[in-house]
């Protein structure tokens, strides 16, 4: 939130959805902010382990892509705040993501 249109002009980038939906760099910061809002609170954990798992497995497509193809680009995780090149801890955050609310939806069970 720091810097949202330099989070979006990163993020559009890299995401295989913002790359065609040039506003969803936009919402997506958005979106990252009601999950953590929403497990802080705990609220309807269900529907939101499997909206993270959605999201993040969308998102790791077009990461995934930009760090195995070696492409130079800036993690929009801070906007334009700090100039971090994309890495394979990218790659872990989000696959430790999508762990995280697969393990949560098994326990639910």
């Amino acid at each position: 939130m720091l810097d949202l249109n330099g989070f979006a002009e990163s993020y559009s980038m890299y995401d295989i959805v913002a790359k065609k939906i040039r506003p969803w760099g936009y919402i997506y910061a958005f979106v990252e902010l009601a999950l953590g809002l929403a497990y802080a609170s705990n609220f309807q954990p269900e529907t939101i382990n499997y909206v993270t798992l959605m999201v993040m497995t969308v998102s790791i497509v077009g990461v995934l892509q930009s760090v195995l193809n070696k492409r130079k680009i800036r993690c929009a995780c801070l906007g334009a705040v700090f100039n971090l090149p994309m890495s394979t801890v990218t790659i872990f955050e989000d696959t430790l993501m999508i762990g995280m609310s697969v393990t949560m939806l098994i326990m639910m069970w």
